[in-house]
């Protein structure tokens, strides 16, 4: 049995007959329409833009929009799914793919009015990838000391300002711009709108040259009086912190979902390669000391799946799960980086080469315990809930 099949896939029992169709029809995408732009778009540091019009073909851009709206109709559970397989062959396609259901599509289903949804969604389940824009220079796990401004002009908001780390700001053509409407309200003045590139006096700036992900956009906003009619405010005036907070909540299992495909994806490599690389005259992977690294990894990634799984069944149960989805991602990132790396040993100086994918793996884990909240502001959240605060 090929490697790729055998003991370190998770266990089907886990998904519905639907569920495992629909995974094996994303992980065929993957692998033949991703895998081979992986070089080069890691290299050119930009996600080719021949891919993302098959992203809104599969489906993939839409999966919790109605059907009535061109969307998939689905759950959240697909949509963790569909990060999942993406990231075992690229982590910077799932994380446009995530950011675009997690988070755009997931604020717009929850605080968009019906005309705001019947205007954005049509256009995201087609053809409009979208980005989420809270970051600022001075605010990053203190998420709300924002100097991004919006003061209201007639029927409309005027915002100005500047916005750092946006992943999708290069390819996005809708925005959630966070910014507070009175600074001494606090966290109760920020408030969510849609901004549509078009705007004038909207800019996309500096792009980030970045450590991992690399092919995943990440740059620069730059809002100089930028005219947003009253009708995008998303939810309502001062509640942004509240769409933040809740859609961020459902982010994180997003990104345990990124972390687990990208472990997963390092482990499938290093299973075939130790099958295949010959020391001492047989397969190192007949030495029990490589079985037992073997065997301790897949048991991590097994884990840490059940742990995002269950944070996505909880959301679409309606149950609560902001603890679950902290624990998910915390634990995923650290098992990510610790897969990687250790399946970079296996490979030896093999692995320090970008010959082979597990080098890129191991780069791009590292993004996991920094980004939608950082590994101890997870550990906050759970804390803070187990003290009954």
């Amino acid at each position: 049995m090929s490697p790729l099949l055998g003991a370190a896939r998770p266990a089907l029992t886990m998904l519905t007959e639907e569920e495992q169709m629909f995974r094996d029809a994303v992980r065929d995408f993957a692998t033949t329409e991703i895998a081979p732009r992986v070089l080069k778009m890691d290299e050119a540091q930009q996600i080719d833009a021949d891919l993302i019009p098959k992203l809104f073909e599969m489906g993939l851009m839409g999966v919790e929009i109605p059907e009535k709206h061109g969307g998939a109709g689905s759950n959240f559970f697909t949509s963790v799914l569909i990060v999942e397989e993406l990231s075992r062959v690229d982590p910077s396609v799932a994380v446009l793919v995530d950011v675009q259901n997690t988070l755009v599509i997931n604020a717009l289903l929850r605080w968009g009015s019906e005309p705001v949804q019947a205007r954005y969604l049509p256009r995201l389940a087609a053809d409009t990838v979208g980005a989420y824009a809270l970051s600022e220079a001075g605010s990053g796990s203190d998420a709300f000391a924002l100097s991004c401004r919006a003061a209201r002009s007639g029927d409309d908001w005027v915002l100005n300002g500047q916005k750092l780390w946006i992943t999708n700001a290069r390819e996005a053509g809708l925005y959630i711009v966070f910014a507070t409407v009175d600074p001494e309200q606090g966290y109760r003045g920020i408030t969510a709108f849609l901004v549509e590139r078009s705007r004038p006096g909207f800019g996309v700036g500096k792009h980030e040259d970045k450590l991992g992900i690399r092919a995943s956009s990440t740059c620069e906003l730059v809002l100089q009086d930028v005219r947003v009619p009253a009708a995008n405010v998303l939810g309502e005036v001062g509640k942004g912190y509240k769409v933040a907070i809740e859609t961020l909540n459902e982010g994180r299992i997003g990104i345990g979902a990124q972390m687990i495909g990208l472990a997963q994806g390092a482990l499938d490599h290093t299973l075939a390669y130790v099958q295949e690389r010959k020391q001492f005259g047989r397969p190192i992977a007949d030495f029990q000391g490589v079985q037992f690294q073997i065997a301790e990894l897949a048991t991590q990634v097994e884990a840490a799946r059940l742990m995002v799984y269950n944070a996505a069944r909880l959301k679409d149960a309606g149950q609560p799960f902001m603890v679950p989805a902290a624990m998910a991602k915390l634990f995923s990132s650290e098992v990510a980086q610790r897969v990687s790396s250790v399946c970079v040993d296996l490979f030896g100086g093999y692995g320090f080469t970008k010959e082979y994918p597990v080098e890129k793996l191991y780069r791009d884990a590292k993004i996991g315990t920094i980004y939608e909240g950082t590994s101890n502001m997870q550990k906050q959240t759970i804390a803070k809930s187990l003290m009954g605060d």
